[in-house]
């Protein structure tokens, strides 16, 4: 199902060159289930149309108080008591200057002050220049407006439209996107602090080989991003993988067990949860050598010696049992086959609370996986899905297992 399915969102566009993004960002909310009613500003349509918009959208565009559309001339109540919230992106300084001081002179800035403040959220993309953005009367204005209750989604740093480079820039579609799925999101384990593993790790060999696996880090990474969603500040310690960082979360960048582990337990005392889904190689090279070990056409191979890895969760699930149990630890065991027993008996050697099961081979590479949740009371199975519907699924069942300490 479509993250925003049902919602439906009022988009507001104020003047400013980011009202191109507009049409991307309202095309992607549409995508994604929401239906999408857009609002404009005079100062808007300079910069971009209504037939555009009301293109993508699928609906008029409405843009004037007086609009005798609306049976009984109130556009600005009629359209926000039907929304879930309203996005206005690009939010110019102008318009933040307004809701401030309760402007309500055109129907967006009318409806901002009309909604129902506990039922339909505002939320505000701001776009202008660097100086315009860095004034103190605009951080001012960004201040009250958050303890107003409105809700700033911040803004990109980069080049600009009128030459220069720093902050200001609207943020793009793609990431005012996964903020608004983020808004909406259960707040389950906000105030919480995570810190999560994923992705392989990769032993050297000799400065162009080494030893790894076939795990994409796709759960791990999917775990951070529901973790986020869910509210919690969240570390993710990412072995050598090729995606992308999750909105909002932090990322260390290792390559060896033993750079994981120095991570972890870097950044494990200011956490409240581990969950451990990167796919640790066991053992490593004993020496590693400093140049390419090369062929002498001998036939003879190189003799390797290994040595074990440090185990990073159950070094860290002895911690936090010395530090009377402040670290909940969630391990993860990819295995090839007797799922149930060899979970069953990693979560008990471990030392850990959850223990989450799957079979490596049958989802190492894929977006969709399927799970077993197994603690001390028996087991719970997550069916086949995507690998972000079963994270945040995971990390509904973490909230809900946390101990009554965490909770606060």
């Amino acid at each position: 199902m479509n993250d925003l399915a049902g919602k439906h969102i009022v988009l507001g566009l104020t003047g400013g060159i980011a009202c191109y993004k507009a049409a991307e960002l309202c095309r992607a909310l549409i995508k994604e289930g929401a239906t999408v009613q857009v609002v404009m500003t005079e100062a808007a349509t300079q910069f971009i149309t209504p037939v555009t918009m009301q293109a993508l959208s699928n609906r008029p565009v409405y843009g004037s108080q007086w609009d005798a559309r609306e049976p009984n001339n109130m556009a600005q109540i009629n359209l926000s008591r039907e929304a879930d919230a309203i996005l206005v992106a690009p939010c110019s300084a102008d318009f933040m200057s307004k809701l401030l001081h309760g402007g309500a002179d055109e129907l967006l800035s009318l409806m901002c002050l009309a909604r129902p403040i506990d039922k339909v959220p505002l939320l505000l993309a701001p776009a202008m220049n660097r100086e315009m953005w860095a004034h103190p009367a605009t951080q001012r204005n960004l201040v009250q407006l958050a303890a107003d209750g409105a809700t700033i989604l911040g803004v990109g740093s980069g080049f600009q439209a009128c030459g220069e480079t720093g902050d200001g820039r609207m943020l793009e579609p793609e990431e005012l996107l996964a903020d608004v799925i983020t808004f909406f999101h259960p707040k389950v384990l906000a105030g919480r602090r995570m810190l999560v593993t994923a992705g392989p790790t990769f032993e050297a060999i000799d400065p162009v080989r080494g030893i790894t696996n076939r795990s994409s880090g796709k759960m791990g990474f999917a775990v951070a991003r529901a973790a986020h969603e869910a509210g919690a500040q969240v570390t993710l310690v990412a072995g050598p993988v090729a995606l992308a960082t999750p909105r909002g979360v932090q990322r260390i960048d290792v390559q060896s067990a033993t750079d994981m582990l120095q991570a972890c337990v870097e950044h494990a005392p200011a956490a409240n949860i581990f969950v451990a889904t990167a796919a640790v190689a066991d053992w490593r090279p004993a020496q590693a050598s400093d140049q390419k070990i090369k062929k002498d056409g001998s036939g003879q191979t190189p003799t390797l010696a290994f040595v074990e890895n440090p185990d990073i969760l159950a070094t860290l699930a002895r911690s936090a049992q010395a530090l009377s149990g402040d670290l909940f630890c969630v391990g993860f065991a990819a295995e090839s086959h007797d799922l149930l027993a060899h979970a069953t008996a990693k979560r008990v050697r471990k030392g850990v609370p959850l223990l989450v099961g799957n079979i490596g081979p049958a989802t190492f590479g894929k977006d969709d996986n399927a799970l077993l949740l197994v603690d001390a009371n028996g087991t719970k199975e997550l069916p086949h899905a995507s690998k972000l519907h079963l994270a945040r699924q995971l990390v509904a069942e973490i909230a809900r297992r946390l101990p009554t300490a965490l909770k606060k």
